[in-house]
């Protein structure tokens, strides 16, 4: 793990220096922890696999939406990261990150300049930019922003292929798609974005299978369309944390896109573990403390706005406890048996947050802990490069 170093651009808040060096009890509550070591497992067992499958790795950095673990992921083997703003790849970049996938539609044409300026500039240092379309208007609109050059972004056709959001609606329709990018000098057919966000979530291997099955039916029509014309999608990329040991083996995936195998959240922990993916540990966790308690409940310090339950309530590490509810400062517990015993006041609670990404966004910081949560240290601050990147 790399240890940042203060600058004009990463300056940590006085308080939050004090921190190194310290153990996990002078963290304040609430506070977003990351647990460094089982983090790190986590970047080494999926590197290991993207390794042994012969399938490139560009995880999903609207996860952590930080510069320092995009750049860690990358010297760990990813070929890149994922975003999904333009503003998010503008972070990155300013963090040091050379390859970067827009991996949604960018329509607006001010926002398209700052694509353009950003394709230049990462071109200008070795480094590359590709972007995802799903109609002709965004060819012809991110054509005239790029003007004159050549393969100056490489362009990725989107396939709705389950997620019912983005993307051409048949396969079909990627024809004329991938003739119009052919067209433009400044434009390069890349291949073919076709992720299905839907089936990440589905709890039994079952349906995850058979959730893949029909992403593979519509992804080869399209490619064999695409390929009788004389053009080529040279690589299909897609792929999450709950689908994509199927993928790795389907034999059509070249490129995976999993980010929150990184941290893991309750949501993923509520699947049914494939037997063709490797297990991942939860490695994010809101510190929480017991500042109210009752004999059938107790209320801790973090609520909506340090954790994201779109994905459902978070879980509680290592004690059997359930969440029941969140308000905008609180979260409320009982105990997961009718004889289970509660913490008392002043106790120290982690959370595990129902989704990462939208949970990571509410922080400025991560701080990184070595050893544990229990007897750990204070190594890193993280910080959150992307934090607020919508536009």
């Amino acid at each position: 793990m790399h240890h940042l170093t203060k600058s004009a651009a990463e300056t940590w808040p006085a308080h939050l220096g004090t921190l190194i060096g310290q153990g996990v009890a002078a963290i304040d509550t609430p506070a977003l922890v990351v647990d460094l070591d089982a983090m790190e497992r986590n970047l080494a067992t999926m590197a290991a696999f993207a390794q042994q499958h012969g399938v490139k790795l560009r995880p999903h950095a609207k996860m952590h939406k930080s510069a320092t673990l995009a750049r860690l992921q990358m010297q760990a083997g990813a070929v890149g990261v994922c975003v999904q703003k333009t503003s998010e790849a503008e972070a990155l970049a300013a963090g040091g990150v050379d390859d970067i996938y827009i991996s949604n539609e960018v329509i607006a044409p001010h926002k398209l300049q700052r694509v353009a300026a950003l394709a230049r500039a990462l071109a200008a240092r070795g480094g590359r930019l590709a972007i995802a379309v799903d109609s002709l208007h965004g060819v012809q609109a991110l054509a005239q922003a790029l003007g004159p050059g050549e393969n100056l972004i490489d362009v990725f056709i989107e396939l709705d292929v389950g997620q019912n959001r983005c993307g051409v609606a048949e396969p079909a329709d990627v024809l004329p798609l991938a003739q119009a990018i052919t067209q433009q000098p400044a434009l390069r057919l890349a291949g073919l974005q076709a992720y299905n966000g839907r089936a990440q979530h589905l709890r039994s291997v079952a349906e995850r299978r058979a959730a893949l099955d029909a992403v593979l039916t519509r992804v080869q029509q399209a490619r064999a369309l695409v390929e009788a014309a004389g053009l080529s999608l040279p690589l299909v990329t897609g792929a999450g944390s709950g689908t994509f040991g199927l993928e790795a083996a389907s034999g059509v995936f070249g490129e995976l896109q999993a980010g929150s195998y990184l941290f893991m959240d309750a949501d993923y922990a509520r699947n049914d573990l494939d037997p063709a993916q490797p297990r991942f540990e939860h490695a994010l966790f809101v510190k929480s403390q017991v500042m109210s308690a009752s004999a059938t409940h107790v209320v801790v310090d973090a609520g909506h706005k340090s954790h994201a339950i779109d994905s459902g309530l978070p879980s509680v590490h290592g004690l059997a406890l359930e969440c029941t509810g969140c308000n905008d400062e609180h979260s409320t517990l009982r105990a997961a048996t009718a004889d289970g015993a509660l913490p008392a006041r002043g106790e120290v609670l982690w959370l595990i947050p129902g989704h990462c990404d939208p949970t990571v966004n509410l922080h400025d910081w991560m701080i990184g802990v070595r050893g544990g949560l229990q007897a750990g240290t204070v190594e890193q601050l993280i910080r959150v490069s992307a934090r607020g990147a919508l536009s």
